[in-house]
């Protein structure tokens, strides 16, 4: 089986591809989140003591939340787009227009500007006291401030920014791997690798992160009272949210690879029974 049909330089992030587009809006959003990690180490590092103000602390706390999701709808959106170029690449070709990418795009990120403004002046979030007396940033929140203010946000994110992106990513990516993987050239075991690769990055920094969440807001919600349970979720929940943060150091390492060598160019209109040719822009399978 031959594959054909383009040429192989590396695609570029000005080559207006949806891969592009996305990848460039996760890049983004990673920026965005290390630039509230100064801040938030040093409130970590300072035995969970807030020292810069309401203002400083509900404007990067909530921007690097909202990062925090932005990243992953990014993410899901890069899987869906792989899967349709692996599985569905007739589909795939009619839909991957810039232009919609870029609407994808700016949908999400006006969503989450409307969802943070909203959110921001409603005014600052009152904490329950200190127990050593510091002042507490963007967590142990009063139970009238749950109800009042967190509850609606924190089960979208529990459906939308958890579930929904966990299941897309689990179900897209083994299925685009096992398409790829009934090809039988060397470039196409390495895009298996790629993917496996991104999916195991993925579960290591967000699996754990979704599933501690959850536990969390059972715990909010009162289902979950036990003292002992209590204290573990909280110490999960900074071990989680540590490995959700190295995710936006290592996504520009994982998704450099899938660019290289025009891995996806090559395989997205290969088919286990035929040949894959171009005629007049348009891709053809031919049976061999």
């Amino acid at each position: 089986m031959n594959v054909t049909g383009g040429d192989c330089s590396p695609p570029s992030i000005t080559s207006r591809t949806a891969f592009s587009v996305y990848i460039s809006n996760l890049a983004v959003a990673d920026i965005l989140i290390l630039c509230t990690l100064p801040l938030r180490i040093h409130y970590h590092l300072n035995s969970n003591n807030w020292v810069f103000g309401d203002v400083a602390c509900h404007v990067t706390g909530t921007l690097f939340f909202a990062n925090i999701y932005l990243s992953i709808f990014f993410m899901t959106c890069i899987c869906v787009d792989r899967y349709m170029a692996t599985v569905h690449p007739h589909s795939h070709l009619k839909m991957r227009s810039h232009r919609s990418s870029l609407v994808v795009s700016v949908v999400l990120w006006c969503v989450m500007a409307v969802a943070m403004l909203v959110f921001v002046l409603m005014g600052p979030l009152n904490t329950n006291a200190h127990t050593s007396g510091g002042h507490s940033c963007f967590e142990n929140f009063a139970k009238e401030e749950w109800d009042r203010r967190l509850l609606g946000y924190s089960l979208l994110g529990l459906i939308l920014g958890s579930l929904v992106p966990s299941v897309i990513i689990l179900v897209c990516y083994p299925l685009a791997a096992k398409r790829i993987s009934r090809i039988r050239t060397k470039t196409a075991q390495k895009a298996v690798k790629v993917i496996y690769t991104i999916l195991a990055i993925t579960l290591l920094c967000f699996l754990p992160n979704h599933v501690a969440y959850l536990l969390h807001f059972l715990r909010r919600m009162g289902v979950i009272q036990s003292c002992f349970l209590v204290n573990a979720i909280y110490h999960a929940r900074r071990v989680t949210m540590a490995l959700v943060t190295l995710n936006t150091c290592l996504d520009p390492v994982l998704y450099y690879l899938t660019t290289t060598h025009c891995k996806w160019k090559q395989l997205k209109m290969a088919w286990p029974w035929g040949r894959v040719r171009r005629s007049r822009g348009v891709y053809t399978i031919a049976m061999s």
